[in-house]
């Protein structure tokens, strides 16, 4: 079954950085194209960035942009998001997505909260 295993959140101070991982199994993890979500406390879950399954093309909302990176190695099913001049507006919780077959699929999520 399809399985996906986020880490790397934490407690970050405004300006500074963090890698979130994700690490999948269950489907032929280099044919599928690979997002990143977020919600954050009483918001709606928001699409954060996405990477096509060869990694050539990289989409990220205009919130983003400039400051989160978003990459994958086919070789270890994983997906990264590199953040970077975390501000207190990026507190919440990310998420890994795949759409496999139709069906949508969810990590259990990980915790960033960027406070001083």
């Amino acid at each position: 079954q399809v399985q996906l295993v986020e880490s790397g959140g934490g407690l970050v101070q405004p300006g500074g950085s963090l890698r979130l991982s994700c690490a999948a199994s269950g489907f032929t993890f280099s044919m599928y194209a690979m997002s990143w979500y977020r919600q954050a406390p009483g918001k709606e879950r928001e699409l954060v960035a996405t990477i096509i399954s060869s990694g050539g093309t990289r989409d990220y909302a205009d919130s983003v942009k400039g400051r989160f990176t978003i990459s994958r190695d086919n070789a270890k099913n994983t997906v990264y998001l590199q953040m970077a001049s975390l501000k207190p507006e990026d507190t919440a919780v990310y998420y890994c997505f795949v759409n496999y077959f139709r069906n949508s699929y969810w990590g259990q999520g990980t915790q960033v909260t960027v406070s001083s």
